[in-house]
């Protein structure tokens, strides 16, 4: 947590990485000096770049390393996805709840994210609800966010409440600088789509728009009842644009 962008590695990825860092021999700095420069890079903010158009107008365009891939032929852009978290409920009351994920860009080998692991990325008790999310992995690592907002519901709030607590604690916890912006308020995306066992639902943000092939795009989720399929924004924390330039 201290010499890169990430909270947990694991299997052999976690064994590789503590050699490189001298847990064996502390008599070859080197392998100390490769392994930050390795948390440098991962820690470097992703640029947008023209390289490979988007399929869809407000579509964000990927990293620049990832559209240089992409134009290489060793992506397919019909194939370079993101995460997703779908939350659903029956006409029997029964709860279900899915995260998916591509997992993170450029990752050190052996970085597990919160998609995979109950109570960060995604949680559900049928007897209250279920809660998931897409954005910044680590910070659902360190908040255990989509466990503290199904806690939340089951203490009577309703999910927008809840998902406004897990974003509000985010915020409180993260204190590195470089993953803050000049008010001092987190300077990545994240995003909570909650659903009760009552039908109540919600979507949060950590910001109300995010930037997109130079314009802001307003932060949205999606729904679909009896009624049909529905696109809503989502409730921010903060207003203003999160940029990924």
């Amino acid at each position: 947590m201290e010499q890169t962008d990430h909270h947990l590695l694991v299997g052999k990825g976690a064994q590789d990485f503590a050699r490189l860092h001298g847990l064996h021999d502390r008599g070859r700095p080197q392998h100390r000096e490769v392994a930050q420069g390795v948390a440098r890079m991962e820690a470097a903010r992703p640029i947008r770049c023209t390289i490979c158009r988007p399929r869809e107008r407000d579509e964000a365009l990927p990293p620049r390393r990832d559209c240089e891939m992409i134009a290489e032929g060793w992506i397919e852009a019909e194939h370079y996805y993101g995460t997703i978290n779908c939350d659903g409920i029956n006409a029997k009351g029964e709860i279900c709840g899915v995260t998916t994920t591509s997992g993170l860009s450029w990752k050190i080998p052996g970085r597990a994210g919160d998609s995979p692991i109950l109570g960060a990325g995604l949680y559900v008790d049928g007897d209250v609800g279920a809660a998931g999310s897409t954005g910044r992995g680590e910070a659902n690592l360190y908040n255990l966010c989509s466990y503290l907002i199904v806690e939340e519901m089951r203490r009577g709030a309703h999910p927008k409440d809840a998902a406004m607590t897990a974003l509000k604690r985010v915020a409180k916890n993260t204190i590195e600088k470089r993953l803050l912006n000049a008010k001092g308020q987190p300077n990545f995306g994240l995003n909570f789509y909650v659903l009760n066992a009552k039908g109540e639902y919600a979507g949060v943000s950590m910001r109300e728009s995010s930037e997109s092939n130079g314009r802001a795009n307003r932060s949205t989720f999606a729904l679909c009842t009896e009624n049909g399929p529905q696109t809503l924004n989502c409730e921010p924390l903060y207003g203003g644009v999160l940029s990924t330039a």
